[in-house]
């Protein structure tokens, strides 16, 4: 346990800090195991939910909570899913 005033601070900041950042990783990749599933099973609202998804990776990295470059490639991933599955119909 810190005995400084301003680390007691900082060990509470980064404790609160933590748990916002698990909550929106958690949303994030729900969010995106829906998409995925809908692309897989081809349902007609799969667009609107990679579309939500992907904003919701936006916000993310814009946060700081996950590294722009690992947003990219996962929208990247999702994106090329959506249109491989729409080539199909």
């Amino acid at each position: 346990m810190p005995n400084i005033k301003s680390t007691k601070k900082a060990l509470k900041q980064s404790k609160v800090l933590a748990k916002v950042n698990t909550k929106v990783k958690d949303i994030v990749k729900k969010s995106i195991k829906q998409s995925v599933k809908l692309v897989a099973v081809k349902d007609k609202k799969a667009a609107t939910v990679v579309k939500k998804t992907i904003k919701a990776l936006d916000k993310a990295a814009k946060k700081g909570v996950m590294k722009k470059n690992t947003v990219n490639r996962k929208k990247s991933k999702l994106q090329k899913k959506l249109n491989t599955t729409a080539k199909k119909k």
